[in-house]
């Protein structure tokens, strides 16, 4: 996958790294060339100027991109990088760093994924740009019990949450939408951009959510 990381501060950094280590096409911007510093294992390309920048954002191969991530330490300059991204450059899958977070779940629901910095971790903000991640948040000291989030497909969404709980090996648990999560999902149907948690045993459930999760061809 082709990702633009715009802002190279600790976050930034280190997402930038994270794709590159994993073998994705990562192209990071900042204003300051002094922060590409931070980069001490990275084998992408690095621009200097402005996330927003027309020139700039073609220089990185933005209308190529699969993926963006705001992630410099300004709300107005993320949201303003997120929306360029969605609507002009028609990235899929875009996520800002937003440090209120009263303004995040208003973007939210305009529908740009954001997260509030109490709340950033750089795993999180690689589930909202690559949903097949294959990231597991816990597992039990004999090895066989997984958590595990993911998003909710595009093509899944608005199916019934019930419906998610494939077997005895994979069970849905919780879900976190915008900012809120809740563990009562009687009734409750998927939406694009849902965060889900799974119980799961075993490599067997793990391939079984897998498929289910994966777009059809």
């Amino acid at each position: 996958m082709h990702i633009v990381v715009v802002g190279c501060g600790r976050v930034g950094s280190e997402l930038a790294m994270q794709l590159s280590d994993d073998g994705h096409s990562v192209v990071i911007i900042d204003k300051n060339k002094d922060s590409f510093r931070r980069l001490t294992r990275y084998h992408g390309r690095t621009l200097h100027g402005s996330g927003f920048d027309r020139d700039v954002l073609q220089k990185a191969e933005a209308s190529q991109a699969d993926a963006l991530a705001a992630v410099t330490s300004g709300d107005n300059t993320n949201i303003l990088c997120a929306r360029i991204a969605r609507d002009n450059y028609h990235i899929k899958n875009v996520v800002a760093r937003i440090y209120d977070p009263q303004r995040a779940e208003i973007y939210m629901k305009l529908g740009i994924p954001t997260v509030a910095t109490s709340l950033w971790t750089t795993q999180q903000v690689k589930r909202w740009m690559l949903p097949s991640d294959e990231s597991v948040e816990w597992t039990d000291g004999a090895g066989s019990m997984h958590l595990v989030e993911r998003i909710v497909p595009d093509h899944l969404a608005g199916r019934r949450l019930e419906e998610f709980s494939l077997s005895a090996r994979v069970r849905v648990v919780g879900l976190i939408r915008g900012s809120t999560g809740r563990v009562d999902l009687e009734g409750l149907f998927a939406q694009e951009d849902d965060m889900l948690e799974f119980m799961v045993l075993g490599h067997q459930g793990m391939d079984e959510l897998r498929a289910f999760l994966e777009v059809p061809s």
